[in-house]
């Protein structure tokens, strides 16, 4: 048993760098210059508001005990009646409420208040992401996606993807286009930082997905290596879905636009460990690949749709984790085995086609939970406190207006940071609108 603490303790570590610095740094820099701190705030502050809102409340929601939609929020308030031993578990499923808030800011770059993001995180953690996570995680026999309907999800296609793919598109929805868009190129300012960023959630969705392994604690012989086994599988399998995605990105780039790019390649990196999460324990390598091409090329065409559609997902939190989270765990139904954690075959292994009818009615109840609850926030904020920043601060810069600060001095001789609507000692900044 502790082997496993440790274990544990890594993988929880791992999924916190997924937020903070990883997806603060993939996402600050697929921003414009003016919006990179305001971008890279929004996963400080969601990691600050939501892990303390777990340990309150959202752990005794998702695991005190049985429900339909969630346990009770007071049974294990602040963790009453959790042993210390316990709390390694809290703080690693604490990490999965995190990066899920934290993945809709980017849908919403450039545009949406500080202050509507800091209100909005607390309820959707509470009032979305905690019921979720019942659902699909704690598997009592009333818990709706996993327990009623019985779909598999090993570490979060449904709560963590879905969810957070349908709100960003509710999100901007309520939002609008930013100004100019998409006339307007709004390119990434630093490809760099991307790269970087995508590398580090690669790395950290090692604790994400093999840190979701359940050991039971007894210590029999068959028992651990069940567990070895189970994490050989999930490890294999991140590893080979996220590669095979690259690929299957880039290859449907280069067909639609004639380029590999930089920003494809971080791109298919998500696209591949979104798709292999609800999945890396049901499949065998070989639908890990398959699955990973599959979500890599679907994801890759998928981003254009906001073009067509005419929503503005910024930073293509629609395309890639909704459809990415959507694929991935209706695949299981495809490509799971008997020998995987579910122990289900699925359509392609003799299974029929059960698995796969209940992979998809798990994805359409998380769509229609997560719309409904986004819905309602959203609107409540928009109609009291406001969602969106004014046109003027729009386009001077959201980091000037909601922190007072600049991402870089652009001014020879002068001094970083600066504060208040003109930037440092009262010049204008250089970034002009439709820069990155």
């Amino acid at each position: 048993m502790d082997g496993y603490y440790a274990f544990m303790l890594v993988a929880t570590a791992l999924v916190l760098m997924m937020t903070v610095p990883a997806l603060a740094l993939f996402y600050g820099g697929m921003s414009r210059s003016k919006s990179v701190l305001n971008m890279m705030m929004m996963s400080y502050i969601a990691a600050a508001i939501v892990g303390i809102l777990y340990v309150a409340v959202g752990w005794s929601m998702g695991w005190a005990g049985d429900g339909t939609f969630f346990a009770s929020p007071t049974d294990m308030l602040w963790l009453k009646d959790v042993p210390t031993d316990g709390y390694i578990g809290v703080m690693f499923q604490m990490t999965f409420a995190i990066i899920t808030v934290a993945l809709i800011s980017g849908a919403v770059a450039d545009r949406m208040k500080f202050s509507a993001w800091v209100v909005f995180v607390p309820l959707w953690a509470l009032l979305a992401y905690f019921p979720m996570a019942h659902m699909v995680f704690s598997c009592t026999e009333d818990s709706l996606i996993c327990g009623r309907i019985g779909a598999q999800d090993y570490a979060g296609g449904t709560a963590v993807h879905i969810n957070a793919g349908v709100a960003a598109l509710v999100l901007v929805l309520l939002l609008g286009k930013r100004i100019g868009w998409p006339k307007d190129q709004m390119r990434p300012h630093n490809l760099t930082l991307t790269m970087l960023g995508a590398g580090l959630l690669w790395f950290g969705w090692y604790g994400f997905n093999v840190g979701s392994i359940v050991f039971t604690g007894a210590t029999d012989e068959e028992n651990v290596a069940q567990f070895f086994s189970e994490t050989g599988r999930t490890f294999a399998n991140t590893t080979l879905a996220t590669m095979a995605a690259i690929l299957g990105w880039l290859l449907v780039e280069r067909l639609m636009h004639g380029k590999a790019t930089s920003l494809g390649a971080a791109s298919g990196i998500v696209a591949g460990l979104v798709a292999i999460t609800p999945a890396a324990g049901a499949v065998d390598i070989e639908g890990a690949v398959a699955i990973g091409v599959i979500a890599g090329a679907v994801c890759a065409w998928a981003v254009g749709w906001k073009y067509k559609l005419g929503y503005d997902d910024s930073l293509d939190v629609v395309g890639v984790h909704l459809v990415g989270g959507i694929a991935g765990t209706v695949l299981i139904g495809v490509f799971s085995t008997s020998d995987g954690a579910g122990g289900i075959d699925g359509l392609l292994y003799g299974g029929g086609l059960g698995s796969l009818g209940d992979q998809v009615l798990g994805v359409l109840v998380a769509v229609v939970f997560s719309g409904v609850i986004t819905a309602i926030i959203g609107l409540a904020i928009k109609f009291t406190l406001g969602l969106r920043i004014d046109e003027e601060d729009e386009v001077e810069g959201i980091d000037l207006a909601a922190h007072g600060e600049t991402a870089y001095d652009l001014h020879t001789g002068m001094g970083g940071g600066g504060g208040g609507k003109t930037g440092v000692l009262g010049t204008q900044p250089v970034v002009t609108e439709g820069a990155r």
